[in-house]
């Protein structure tokens, strides 16, 4: 079985692993100056954050790395914009575009996409989001209610699947309506893009089972992704489909567990008491993703081993770097054991993210990668 694996490119930036005071280059502070307070370096030696980025998808693609994800919140750069630059740095480096369907229209976001899949040889692929609600999702604009979010989705998809082969295609939905739309030659004849789909509710599976080539999910407590894979997986074959899984994760690999485990520690210790407060917090939203992300954490946490939910399994990255709870630290054999675990438990794919996302890209291709079976 062959299992593909993808990197995330820090388009919101590179937090250090340990949360360190000093300027990070992931905070996009090149140059030789001091960061201004637009977030620029006052001197530019040349070397911008998009270069930066480039030498990571060129280091994940050197490493054995499908392609990366690239994500899409309001403090990031836009995802096929970035997508257009990488294109032209990157051989084989596939672009799994993060985007909320609501925010586009869809016959925009169809010619977008196989304009991008005519230059590159059809390495676009996306990661559909559907929003976590509260004042999150207001900054978009958005004030649609949970399921009514997954519903417009749902159409999004319908209409751009409708499109693209070159139409005809007519649609009368509640979110969108279109008389004989299609794409024009040479772009019809582009390959699809596979979809990731993302999303832990009802209504996100339900969404996910009628459209999705992959369900994405976090890392969550094995057990529980056993029980959430074979959800999705009778919903889609009830419509007569197959779907496979995937699985995004954060990890800390060392040569020895002990490493590992010290470079969580550094992190935790350097937590202010403001930080550490943030483990009892539920989030806001109505995500119910992050929400059985952090149901899993206990209310009071005083020590970094307080979070290890299972073995190689620790609920406190977000502490240190933002993003999700969970996540996998161990040495490199653990680390691939722990994911073989979850193929075995129906994962088919993988998006992996270790900080800073250049040294580790080429650590994680290097001396996790070969270890995992069924990586190709």
């Amino acid at each position: 079985m062959a299992i593909d694996v993808f990197w995330r490119l820090p388009t919101h930036g590179e937090p250090s692993t340990h949360r360190n005071r000093e300027p990070f280059r992931g905070d996009w502070f090149f140059g030789n100056g001091s960061p201004s307070s637009s977030g620029l370096s006052t001197r530019d030696d040349g070397f911008t954050y998009i270069d930066y980025l480039a030498e990571i998808a060129r280091a994940a693609e050197i490493s054995g790395f499908q392609g990366g994800l690239i994500p899409s919140f309001p403090m990031t750069d836009e995802p096929w914009a970035i997508s257009a630059f990488l294109a032209r740095e990157t051989r084989t480096f596939r672009f799994m575009i993060a985007f909320q369907p609501g925010f586009l229209n869809p016959l925009t976001a169809a010619r977008m996409t196989a304009s991008l899949q005519r230059a590159t040889g059809g390495r676009a692929l996306f990661n559909v989001i559907t929003g976590g609600g509260g004042p999150a999702q207001l900054w978009w604009g958005d004030s649609a209610g949970h399921d009514a979010r997954y519903d417009r989705t749902s159409e999004f998809l319908d209409v751009l699947r409708g499109v693209w082969n070159g139409g005809p295609f007519s649609y009368q939905g509640r979110y969108y309506q279109v008389e004989d739309g299609g794409l024009a030659l040479p772009l019809a004849q582009q390959e699809f893009p596979e979809i990731y789909f993302s999303g832990s509710s009802d209504a996100a599976l339900a969404t996910a089972s009628k459209h999705a080539e992959y369900y994405l999910t976090w890392l969550e407590p094995f057990a529980q992704l056993r029980e959430k894979f074979a959800r999705v997986r009778e919903r889609t074959e009830a419509l007569g489909r197959k779907i496979k899984c995937a699985v995004r994760v954060d990890i800390i690999a060392r040569a020895t567990e002990e490493e590992a485990w010290r470079e969580v520690r550094k992190g935790f210790e350097r937590l202010s008491p403001a930080e550490l407060a943030r483990a009892a917090q539920r989030p806001g939203g109505d995500s119910v993703g992050a929400s059985r992300q952090a149901g899993n954490r206990p209310e009071t946490v005083s020590r970094f081993d307080d979070l290890i939910l299972e073995p190689n399994v620790w609920s406190g990255f977000n502490l240190l770097r933002g993003g999700q709870t969970n996540g996998i630290v161990g040495s490199y054999q653990q680390v691939a054991e722990r994911l073989d675990e979850l193929v075995q438990l129906g994962a088919d794919a993988f998006i992996l993210a270790s900080t800073p996302h250049l040294e580790e890209a080429y650590r994680v291709g290097e001396e996790v990668l070969p270890l995992l079976r069924g990586h190709r």
